[in-house]
């Protein structure tokens, strides 16, 4: 296997409840983290051998395809066990009774799930509305797309596409909207592109499922698209995988889905593909 193909892991995986291991913090409520996830040291930790060997060597719509059939092989959870998952996958690195949620970076009990004001409750990064393919387990139940959010921000980004600008969002310090997108904070900027172009790979019509594609518009409603392709990869650039993300990818892979988010273990294939 090549050198590119060696992948570098976050902080060894561990069973649920015990992850404070993880260098580094994202739990600050508000825009502290922003400042914190870019320089989060990463630490080698398991390598999952030939995963990606298919891809290796390939680029464009090659790359793309091969990565279809590599992460279309997966496991699936039901969407009330994305309850469950996602007090897992976003635990809070320094308060294991806790996660973190994802445009806020507030730490909040985990207890706290639900859908009245001041709870968290499961976002669907790629919206559900985009595709209409609802909450019935497939892309309604991936959790490489879904993360903890505050109720009230959750419903503020709505359907809305992705793009720069906009009005601050009340009780999101760093986040911005208007009438047909919304901006995440710089800390999480790269991690909404990624779980996107996962997304757009893991579903292409051939399983029952819409074809997902990113473009470069807003506005999308319903079609199976969300913009902006060109700012989503600006993001990704901008906002690089950090130890989080990575041990997210990790307890995904190992304990529940049984697949990867390409793009977090090779960001240099987004540029390849778009």
């Amino acid at each position: 296997m090549s050198r590119r193909i060696t992948l570098r892991w976050a902080a060894a995986l561990v069973a649920a409840g015990s992850i404070g291991m993880v260098a580094a913090s994202p739990t600050q409520a508000g825009p502290a983290a922003d400042t914190e996830r870019a320089t989060t040291a990463v630490t080698a930790a398991s390598d999952p051998g030939s995963y990606y060997a298919a891809a290796e060597g390939k680029t464009g719509a090659a790359l793309k395809s091969a990565l279809h059939t590599i992460i279309s092989s997966q496991s699936t959870v039901s969407y009330d066990q994305v309850w469950t998952a996602l007090k897992n996958t976003d635990q809070d690195p320094a308060n294991s009774a806790n996660v973190i949620e994802l445009y806020t970076g507030k730490s909040i009990a985990k207890t706290r799930n639900g859908g009245n004001t001041g709870d968290w409750n499961r976002e669907h990064v790629w919206a559900k509305s985009h595709g209409d393919f609802g909450t019935s387990t497939g892309p309604g139940t991936d959790l490489h797309h879904l993360r903890p959010e505050d109720v009230t921000v959750n419903s503020i980004r709505g359907n809305k596409d992705f793009d720069n600008g906009g009005g601050t969002v009340s009780g999101a310090t760093g986040n911005y909207t208007d009438a047909d997108s919304f901006e995440p904070r710089n800390a999480v900027k790269g991690d909404v592109a990624r779980m996107i172009l996962y997304m757009a790979v893991r579903y292409d019509g051939g399983d029952g499922y819409a074809d997902l594609e990113p473009n470069d518009r807003v506005g999308n409603g319903s079609l199976p698209a969300i913009g902006r392709l060109s700012v989503l990869k600006q993001w990704s650039q901008q906002d690089p995988p950090d130890a989080f993300e990575q041990r997210r990818n990790e307890v995904i892979f190992s304990t529940y889905q049984h697949n990867r988010n390409p793009f977090i273990d090779h960001p240099e294939w987004v540029e390849s593909i778009w």
